[in-house]
């Protein structure tokens, strides 16, 4: 069962709080959740990163997402594998970088805040 990596702030939180229409939407599938942020540990509550319902994956900006490396070092973390995983961010940069691995990513625009288009990402892809 592929895990899902959430972008963290402006995505599944916004305002320093979690968006809750996306957090049901993710509670409606049973894959694993990893929120991923360039947060550090002095950054996280500005953004509401802390007492989440899923586990926070940061590497503090040492490097950020728009890295590749950024998701070699989570693979090695979880022991998972890019077709072992999709991917949902707010910063085209961010996608690109995944995209450029392999991960099969989606850009959730974050003023459109398109729950549909995701999930319509989320169920294509999830099974896939």
């Amino acid at each position: 069962m592929k895990t899902i990596l959430v972008d963290a702030a402006d995505t599944f939180t916004v305002d320093g709080k979690i968006h809750q229409e996306l957090y049901g939407l993710l509670e409606t599938y049973p894959n694993k959740k990893i929120v991923v942020t360039n947060a550090n540990d002095e950054e996280q509550p500005k953004y509401g990163l802390v007492d989440l319902p899923y586990e926070l994956f940061t590497l503090s900006h040492e490097p950020n997402k728009t890295d590749s490396d950024y998701f070699i070092k989570l693979f090695e973390r979880f022991n998972l594998s890019a077709d072992e995983v999709i991917y949902f961010e707010h910063s085209i940069d961010a996608v690109k970088s995944a995209e450029s691995i392999g991960i099969t990513s989606y850009y959730y625009d974050s003023d459109k805040r398109d729950l549909v288009a995701l999930k319509k990402f989320l169920d294509e892809n999830l099974n896939s």
